[in-house]
C-alpha cells in the first residue's frame, strides 16, 4: 500500500544503503520552520555519507516511503497532522489524514519496504512513575527486524526500567563508542549496555548475526550526543522534573505528553535542549548511514 519514491526503490534494488527517517519529529517534535530545516539537513547528511534517505510519513492517507520536498513542507506546516504510532496507521490511511510517523510506526513501515536501518533521536520507553505505561516503540523493537540508531531513550523516561524491558524482550543494546547507555541530552547514564562497539563494521556484524541466527526483533544502537552539545545531567534532571510536574498539574497525558514535556524543557533551558536534540539527530543520521553501508558488506561468521 505504500508509495515508494523511485530513488528509494532503485537504491534498494541495487543494494545501496537506505536509511529510514521518521516524520513525527517534523509534525510534533520541532517547531516551524526549524522542523523543515532539520528534516532537510538529515536527508542531506545521509547523502553526504553515501546513503539514500527515506523519510517515512502519511500524506492524504497514502503511506510514503521517501517524502518529497513538497511532502516535507506540507507536514512541517501542518497543525492538524496526526501523530502516528503503529495503532494509528490504519486510522490515518482509512480517513485520508496526514501523519508524522513515530519510531514504532516508522520501524514497521521501513521493514515492510525492505529497509533495515533507521535513524532517530531517542526512542520511547517506560514512563517515570508509571511502570505499566510502556511506549509502543519497545514492543516494535522486540518484534521488527530493524536496527534503530538513537541517542538512547528520551530523557523524560525511566531509563533503568526501559533497559530492563529491552533485556526481558531480547533486544540487544549496543553502545556506540561507550560502555553505558546514553541519556539523550547527556552522554552518560551509569547504566551498562549489552556490548560496546567502536566501529560501524563491529555494529553491523552483531546486527547481521542476530538476524542470520533467526532471532526476531531489532537492535538498538545507542550513540552518545556529540560532546559539544551535551547538557549537564543534573540540569537535565532538574528541568525534566519541573516539566513532568507541569504536565501533571495541567492533566497532559497520552500522545500529548512527550511533545508537551519537550516543549517545556526547551523553554526552561532557553532553547539549549532543542539545539542538543538537533545535534544528536544529525550525528545519528551519519552513524546510521555508516552502519547501513557496513551491513551490506557483512559476511556470515564461519560457525553459522
Amino acid at each position: 500500500m505504500a508509495d515508494m519514491r523511485p530513488e528509494v526503490q532503485s537504491a534498494l534494488r541495487k543494494g545501496l544503503p537506505v536509511i529510514a527517517l521518521e516524520s513525527a519529529l517534523i509534525t510534533h517534535g520541532l517547531p516551524w520552520p526549524r522542523n523543515l530545516e532539520v528534516a532537510r539537513s538529515l536527508a542531506q547528511i545521509v547523502r553526504d555519507e553515501g546513503g539514500i534517505p527515506a523519510t517515512i510519513g502519511i500524506i492524504g492517507g497514502r503511506i510514503k516511503v521517501g517524502l518529497s520536498e513538497s511532502d516535507l513542507e506540507r507536514l512541517a506546516r501542518s497543525a492538524k497532522a496526526r501523530k502516528v504510532s503503529g495503532r494509528d496507521i490504519p486510522i490515518a490511511v482509512a480517513k485520508g489524514q496526514d501523519g508524522g510517523t513515530t519510531v514504532a510506526a516508522t520501524m514497521f513501515l521501513a521493514h515492510q519496504a525492505g529497509i533495515q536501518v533507521f535513524a532517530t533521536g531517542g526512542i520511547g520507553g517506560v514512563h517515570r512513575g508509571h511502570p505499566s505505561d510502556v511506549s509502543a516503540d519497545l514492543p516494535e523493537l522486540a518484534r521488527t527486524p530493524v536496527a534503530v540508531i538513537s541517542a538512547g531513550a528520551k530523557a523524560l523516561l525511566d531509563l533503568p526500567l526501559t533497559l530492563e524491558w529491552l533485556e526481558t524482550h531480547g533486544v540487544p543494546v549496543l553502545g556506540y563508542g561507550t560502555d553505558e547507555l546514553p541519556a539523550f541530552y547527556s552522554k552518560r547514564s551509569g547504566l551498562p549496555v549489552d556490548c560496546r562497539v567502536d566501529s560501524p563494521e563491529e555494529a553491523a556484524q552483531i546486527i547481521a548475526t542476530k538476524w542470520k541466527l533467526g532471532l526476531t526483533g531489532g537492535v538498538l544502537v545507542a550513540v552518545p550526543i556529540p560532546a559539544e552539545a551535551e547538557m549537564e545531567p543534573q540540569v537535565v534532571e532538574r528541568v525534566v522534573g519541573v516539566a513532568l510536574a507541569a504536565a501533571k498539574e495541567r492533566g497532559v497525558k497520552g500522545k500529548a505528553l512527550t511533545p508537551f514535556i519537550l516543549g517545556q524543557i526547551s523553554q526552561l533551558t532557553e532553547g539549549r535542549s532543542l539545539e542538543a536534540n538537533v545535534a544528536l539527530l544529525r550525528n545519528n543520521a551519519a552513524v546510521a548511514t555508516q552502519i547501513a553501508s557496513a551491513l551490506l558488506g557483512v559476511d556470515s561468521p564461519e560457525h553459522l
